[in-house]
């Protein structure tokens, strides 16, 4: 039986701004122990471009005013990685992870983060896989989950971003990931592609269900139990810490 603890808080919609607040405070609480187990922050965002530190400018191709037009906010992070979009559908987790009691690796952890969605992707029957050179977990040749993180002095925070039911027409804005041609598609669009098309809208508990076995996924992986976190508390807990 797992010896350590896994909270896992699920935030709901929450607005980018928010959420980057809450696992930053996270973050400075799981490192000065305030907090002493580490967290899974399970959240869906409005639609929003993020910029980490290898970001290109060329690789964002909507002009201010056509983002102003679909309500898609900006932000530059401090997360590895290039540009990514979050919205409605997409499955993001922030996992606040103390990796002295794991490995102090985080190739590993990437590894790590990958191998979870791609347990949980079969878990939901898409075979789905590393691409060499490439963070992210990807279908053959399209990509259906990216990740980018940051730590410090082991913690980590930033992620992951599962798209299962998510609008893949904002990816047109940029160039994801800084790969060009890049493919990307979701839990929802490989359903259907195996299903000749049958599957004519998801299931409504599909959502429920990829969260479900991505957190199944991550806590074995990481050999922690989970155990559900209240979002509220969770605040009040950091915002004393901070």
């Amino acid at each position: 039986m797992p010896s350590h603890r896994l909270l896992v808080a699920d935030l709901g919609v929450m607005p980018y701004a928010d959420a980057l607040a809450l696992q930053r405070a996270a973050a400075h609480a799981r490192l000065s122990g305030a907090i002493a187990d580490d967290l899974l922050l399970l959240v869906e965002h409005p639609p929003v471009i993020t910029l980490g530190r290898s970001a290109k400018a060329a690789h964002l191709l909507a002009a201010p005013a056509l983002l102003a037009a679909r309500g898609v906010e900006l932000f530059d992070v401090e997360r590895g990685g290039d540009i990514t979009f979050h919205g409605p559908g997409q499955l993001v987790g922030y996992p606040i992870m103390d990796l002295t009691r794991h490995t102090q690796d985080l190739h590993w952890y990437l590894r790590q983060l990958e191998e979870a969605m791609i347990r949980a992707l079969a878990a939901c029957g898409i075979e789905a896989a590393r691409n060499p050179g490439k963070t992210g977990v990807w279908v053959e040749d399209r990509k259906i989950a990216s990740i980018g993180v940051h730590a410090r002095q082991w913690v980590t925070w930033h992620g992951f971003a599962l798209n299962i039911t998510t609008d893949l027409s904002y990816f047109d804005l940029m160039v994801p990931c800084g790969i060009a041609e890049v493919v990307m598609t979701s839990v929802d669009r490989e359903l259907r592609r195996a299903g000749d098309g049958a599957l004519l809208t998801p299931a409504p508990s599909l959502f429920d269900d990829v969260r479900a076995r991505t957190v199944n996924a991550f806590a074995g992986l990481f050999d922690l139990a989970p155990e559900a976190a209240d979002a509220a508390a969770l605040v009040a807990a950091t915002t004393t810490a901070a």
